[in-house]
């Protein structure tokens, strides 16, 4: 099992209609066939400047870069996610 996240920050004000717009159209990713128990998330501690979260796994290596070359998940990354966040941390697990 693989566990991809990614904590990030948008270039939109908090609440913004633009940051709604952003987060509604990114479950287009829960969408894609290897994506598992895909989570969005709101970032609570002060101890750093992030804002949301996205969490998915993967049974394997190959969902995962099934994923990766997904036409949605493409397009999302393009028309959105390039454009929209303006910081980004990805971590990927795998159990031990």
């Amino acid at each position: 099992m693989i566990r991809h996240t990614v904590a990030f920050r948008l270039k939109h004000e908090a609440g913004s209609a633009e940051e709604a717009s952003f987060l509604k159209d990114a479950l287009v990713l829960e969408k894609i066939p290897s994506v598992r128990n895909f989570e969005q998330l709101r970032q609570t501690s002060p101890k750093n400047d992030f804002t949301f979260g996205f969490s998915m796994e993967f049974d394997d290596q190959s969902g995962y870069d099934a994923y990766n070359v997904h036409p949605d998940h493409v397009a999302f990354v393009r028309d959105r996610w390039l454009p929209e966040v303006v910081a980004f941390l990805e971590i990927d697990y795998t159990n031990l």
